[in-house]
């Protein structure tokens, strides 16, 4: 593994400096950065065998669960966001939702909406709850532990059923972009452009993974809500010129080729459509000059998640390689991967910028320094993150 070194003092500092493994520190955790986090710890202990950090992915989950499954010390209300009893809630503790962990209290129903205010404010995102299911299906796999994929599986669950809803009983089904933390109402009304694909993405991964773990009932199988999903995805445009969102769409573009070659299942989105949608975005991003400018004029986690996706587009022709009887990818499909070869090297490109230590010293990187150093981890070693392994054979 290269950058082996920087990736250990980035998660041993990350873990330090949030409260992890010091405990005269009060815990800090952020749904989105904590399930790179999770992978990141798992990819290491992949890489040298070090129980440690096993234990280290093991302990982020139970804190995770711990602080973001309950209201903050600041909410007037306190226990289980789910309601449940505590026996009973540390047995299911996703199935009330995971809180983001803003550092502002939610939006109550008496204030009125300001945009600018409600990107610090609490609740629970979709597209945070699907990249905790992604860590805690990495989680049953490297551990071998049932327990972590009924927890994916009852999120969810618990995430459509709250996140997905009709204006009419037979208009067509839409998806709530915020929701507030104990579910019961929409912050944001406004659908995420790519959250319709990542719950189709999400749940197909966790149906692939239920028999291996003795999820085997019909009624735990998430077939409806793929479906739904799908219903939403119909007709769809995913391009789009944001960094982190091209790079997602390269993932989940990754993720369902793997599903296909290894676990056979078709997918129910042409990969030639996703493949041709990452392309506009690229270009604009090429044309813009963006990954030029200076470091105070970045974000650093847009830019490293476009890193990842871009680690995705290499490792499908990997994967391709190693399975030349399986037509993962149509002739068309094939075209489009090929056009996006050249843009590979944007992916060195944009980690050696982070890596050095003068752009690390600007303000917009200290001002996500979590998010931003584990996202530099994760685009430095993926694998974990991004490959949907079996149960055996990691």
């Amino acid at each position: 593994m290269q950058h082996v070194n920087e990736i250990r003092a980035i998660m041993r500092d990350f873990a330090r400096t949030t409260g992890l493994s010091d405990n005269s520190v009060k815990p800090r955790r952020y749904l989105w950065t904590d399930a790179f986090a999770v992978c990141n710890f798992l990819e290491l202990y992949r890489e040298s065998g070090q129980s440690s950090y096993l234990q280290s992915a093991r302990a982020l989950v139970d804190q995770v669960h711990l602080i973001l499954g309950q209201y903050s010390d600041t909410d007037p209300r306190s226990g289980w966001i789910s309601g449940l009893d505590e026996q009973s809630a540390r047995e299911h503790p996703t199935a009330g939702g995971l809180r983001i962990g803003k550092p502002l209290a939610e939006r109550s129903p008496q204030q009125s909406p300001d945009d600018r205010l409600e990107w610090d404010r609490d609740g629970q995102y979709f597209h945070y709850l699907t990249r905790w299911m992604q860590a805690l299906t990495r989680m049953a796999v490297y551990t071998g532990e049932d327990a972590y994929q009924r927890w994916a599986l009852e999120l969810a669950q618990t995430a459509h059923q709250s996140f997905c809803y009709t204006l009419t009983s037979d208009g067509p089904m839409r998806m709530y972009w915020k929701m507030s933390i104990d579910l019961s109402r929409p912050l944001v009304d406004s659908m995420g452009q790519h959250d319709p694909l990542d719950a189709v993405v999400s749940y197909l991964e966790i149906n692939a993974n239920n028999s291996a773990h003795g999820i085997l009932a019909s009624n735990e199988q998430l077939e409806r809500e793929i479906a739904e999903a799908l219903s939403m995805c119909a007709g769809a445009r995913w391009a789009t010129d944001d960094p982190l969102g091209i790079g997602s769409l390269l993932i989940d573009t990754f993720r369902l080729a793997q599903l296909q070659t290894n676990f056979n299942i078709s997918p129910p989105i042409a990969l030639a459509r996703l493949l041709a949608d990452c392309e506009p975005g690229l270009q604009a991003l090429q044309r813009s000059g963006q990954l030029a400018h200076p470091a105070q004029y970045r974000l650093a986690f847009r830019e490293l998640g476009l890193a990842t996706g871009l680690e995705a587009i290499n490792r499908l022709n990997a994967l391709l390689a190693e399975h030349p009887r399986q037509q993962a990818l149509d002739r068309e499909a094939k075209i489009r991967l090929e056009r996006l070869e050249h843009f590979g090297r944007l992916s060195d490109t944009i980690r050696e910028f982070w890596l050095e230590t003068a752009n690390q010293q600007v303000t917009p990187w200290r001002d996500h320094q979590d998010i931003n150093s584990v996202m530099l981890a994760t685009s430095l070693a993926p694998d974990a993150f991004l490959f949907i392994r079996q149960r055996m054979g990691l």
